[in-house]
């Protein structure tokens, strides 16, 4: 773990407590929860646009592997039925149930499972204390994922997830990505706060929330995928972009206004200060009747 993710955690960690009380190690976030979708609704629900790489810290290993990328992916049979990976699972629609695993043995908690009903999500976050295990263990989807309770926060650590994406528009997590997630309950209310570091296509920590109310009960029912050819192919084809083709990135910063830069992501975008550096291009690009309509002085003009 980088020494800025440790300074996040720290502050994250003291914040949250202190806002919800230490409570007790018996954290009510079992049961029923459904997605609150207000937050950054247009990237859960309809999806981001393609070439949407702004205020992400992603370096150009992650930009030209999303240049690469074409919706057209998804028509490939083995690319169908992919459930959403750890990393991305919980910011998606589906209904989620949490709930514990007790050793009939000793009573002791051994495990917090969960299911996410979009896609049959499923993952298990051992509370027992063991390590995680090696390189050459198997990646999954859900990772490997150990937990334990600060007050009444769930904090989960998670490892061996297999290559996945951070957005639905190329935009990917190697498979030497890490999470560190905190589950902090607040009544009816749940924030899931989500930090991920990739050594491959991460310069900074990628961090984000997702709240879930609670529900009595929820739709649990099965999720059955079949794949279907859409597009006949030759065997062996993937739909790709090759270097320079994809238009997508000029596309996303002419149709927003923005610089083509400030549509590439990185850490700099992230910060509010870079609104300034967006501010001076757009009133450097303006056309007179666009500064005009605008309410911008005929003086201003540069």
């Amino acid at each position: 773990m980088n020494s800025t993710l440790n300074k996040i955690t720290s502050i994250l960690a003291l914040g949250l407590l202190g806002a919800i009380g230490t409570g007790s190690a018996q954290a009510d976030i079992y049961g029923h929860w459904n997605p609150i979708m207000h937050e950054d609704q247009l990237e859960r629900g309809p999806g981001p646009m393609a070439g949407d790489y702004a205020g992400l810290p992603i370096n150009d290993a992650a930009r030209q592997r999303a240049d690469s990328w074409t919706a057209s992916l998804l028509t490939v049979p083995e690319h169908q039925c992919k459930p959403h990976p750890s990393t991305y699972g919980f910011r998606g629609v589906g209904n989620l149930r949490v709930w514990q695993v007790i050793d009939e043995a000793t009573q002791e908690l051994t495990a917090i499972r969960t299911h996410i009903s979009w896609q049959a999500q499923k993952r298990v976050i051992w509370m027992d204390g063991r390590e995680h295990p090696d390189e050459m263990y198997p990646h999954t989807w859900g990772g490997f994922s150990t937990g334990h309770f600060e007050g009444d926060t769930l904090v989960v650590e998670t490892t061996h997830i297999k290559n996945s994406w951070m957005r639905r528009n190329g935009l990917a997590f190697s498979d030497q990505a890490t999470m560190l997630e905190y589950f902090i309950p607040h009544g009816d209310t749940m924030t899931h706060v989500m930090m991920v570091s990739d050594p491959v296509y991460l310069d900074d920590v990628f961090i984000k929330t997702n709240g879930f109310s609670a529900r009595a009960d929820s739709t649990m029912a099965p999720y059955p995928c079949r794949y279907a050819i859409e597009i006949e192919r030759a065997p062996g084809e993937i739909p790709h972009y090759l270097p320079g083709e994809n238009s997508a990135p000029v596309e996303f910063a002419a149709e927003n206004g923005i610089p083509y830069e400030a549509g590439r992501g990185g850490g700099i975008t992230m910060l509010p200060e870079y609104m300034d550096v967006v501010q001076e291009w757009r009133m450097e690009n303006m056309t007179y009747e666009e500064r005009i309509g605008d309410g911008i002085p005929a003086g201003n003009r540069r």
